[in-house]
């Protein structure tokens, strides 16, 4: 029965990945029946494309989803007829075609909508912030103009989504590493293609997730399992499709993680310093990599710490010292990289990042999501969705103690593993009483109790 738990696995995750990008494509993308067939018209024929015309998908998403159905009965053959002699053979057959699989699904259309996107104008086919906001960021930020200083009143930004919730026309409110590196592809972009999708960037450091996570589990079938969740995760595939940033964040994360997994020794210092840059430029992107800062600590301390919750008083300045040879580079990175911004208008900067998404202000961000703000509006304790409520109050009460306690049980078994494991539960409590919990932050969030689970300490093939 193990031996085919991957295949089992992958069978949930493509159909899961087929049937919500059908659903999503329905509601969200009105026009893709005639914008996909501008697309291709010049050399895709006419009665074909009058034959495959379906009222839920389009041609070309037909033929992706098909093509992938196709690859995932290839592998419960192959899942069927491996055996141990040609143990090693199946295994890269069977990652191929997990490999495949994803590029026509996740990859492919991705693309798709980029190009799309290019028939119909840039407000359409992607998201508005991830996309479209960090799209005009980039282009005031090459103008020498703040992003968070400026409004998005005359950008594509304006025609997207619903007029009543357009807040973040005033507002943006990711960190500046967002923007930052995204330049570096964004001028070689425009260059050889005439135009830049932010989507292109996402793709880069999707293609690096999947690599990473493949080369830090060991045993082959797990190795199939973790990439297969990763690279089809039902929300996170949305997200990129679409193009949220949670994938930029996670990408950073999973590198960070990547480099400081050896065991700890004077020998391994440059590895810690740089996943501990590398984790820099992930809390330089989204406040949501910050949440992860004092399990990244205790990590880097664990053949100092021990297993107790607090070492005696005596030894603290001894390991404050430790983890400031180890880690000074994670705040030298985030300083240098959101310092000048800060420096240029820090009201405007913590206008954008805080006060917008505490719902504070005019122009605050209503409550949305999934989560338990639901009952506050619910309850009536707020007259609409744009009324401040102190949100901050409960998440302090629970997520505290709860903060101690995963980090106590992280003294027990101090691992990559358990490290992103107690990440990643508080963040889903903190998120899950805050003013929004969208539902893309779940998919953030499988993706990195996906490596929480599959992580080991040893280096894999």
């Amino acid at each position: 029965m193990k031996k085919s738990l991957d295949a089992f696995i992958l069978f949930i995750l493509v159909i899961a990945r087929v049937r919500i990008d059908t659903l999503a494509d329905v509601v969200a993308l009105p026009q893709r029946h005639e914008d996909a067939r501008r697309l291709v018209e010049g050399w895709w024929p006419a009665w074909s494309l009058d034959l495959l015309a379906h009222p839920e998908i389009d041609p070309v998403s037909m033929l992706l989803v098909v093509t992938a159905f196709g690859l995932l009965g290839l592998y419960l053959v192959a899942d069927f007829f491996g055996n141990e002699p040609s143990a090693r053979a199946t295994h890269y057959l069977k990652l191929g075609l997990i490999y495949g699989i994803i590029v026509l699904l996740v990859g492919g259309k991705t693309v798709l909508l980029i190009n799309l996107r290019q028939l119909r104008g840039p407000a359409s086919y992607a998201h508005d912030g991830g996309v479209i906001q960090t799209e005009a960021a980039i282009d005031y930020f090459g103008k020498g103009l703040n992003p968070y200083v400026e409004d998005y009143v005359d950008t594509p930004m304006a025609e997207w989504g619903y007029a009543e919730y357009r807040t973040a026309l005033y507002h943006y409110p990711y960190l500046p590493w967002t923007f930052i590196f995204s330049t570096a592809i964004y001028w070689p972009g425009r260059l050889l293609l005439g135009w830049f999708d932010e989507r292109l960037v996402y793709l880069l450091l999707f293609g690096l997730t999947l690599i990473l996570t493949q080369w830090m589990v060991r045993h082959p079938q797990e190795k199939r399992i973790a990439v297969a969740v990763m690279g089809l995760n039902p929300i996170l595939a949305v997200s990129l499709i679409y193009g949220e940033n949670d994938l930029f964040v996670l990408a950073w994360i999973v590198l960070a993680v990547c480099l400081i997994r050896p065991n700890l020794g004077r020998q391994n210092m440059p590895r810690y310093l740089a996943g501990s840059a590398i984790f820099g430029l992930a809390c330089a992107s989204k406040p949501t990599a910050w949440f992860l800062t004092p399990f990244w600590l205790l990590y880097l301390l664990r053949d100092q710490w021990g297993d107790r919750l607090f070492p005696p008083p005596v030894t603290w300045s001894t390991l404050f010292a430790i983890l400031l040879r180890r880690a000074w580079t994670l705040p030298v990175v985030f300083l240098i990289v959101v310092g000048p911004w800060l420096v240029w208008n820090p009201a405007a900067m913590y206008d954008d990042v805080w006060r917008w998404a505490a719902g504070q202000g005019n122009t605050g961000y209503q409550i949305w999501g999934w989560g338990a703000s639901n009952y506050v509006l619910g309850l009536g304790w707020v007259a609409d969705r744009f009324e401040y409520w102190p949100f901050m109050i409960p998440q302090l009460i629970i997520c505290a103690p709860l903060l101690i306690f995963l980090l106590w049980r992280q003294t027990r078994l101090n691992t990559p593993g358990m490290m992103l494991w107690g990440y990643g539960v508080l963040l889903l409590v903190y998120a899950y009483l805050s003013r929004f919990f969208q539902p893309n932050y779940l998919g953030f969030m499988l993706g990195v109790l996906t490596l929480a689970v599959f992580v080991n300490h040893k280096t894999g093939p």
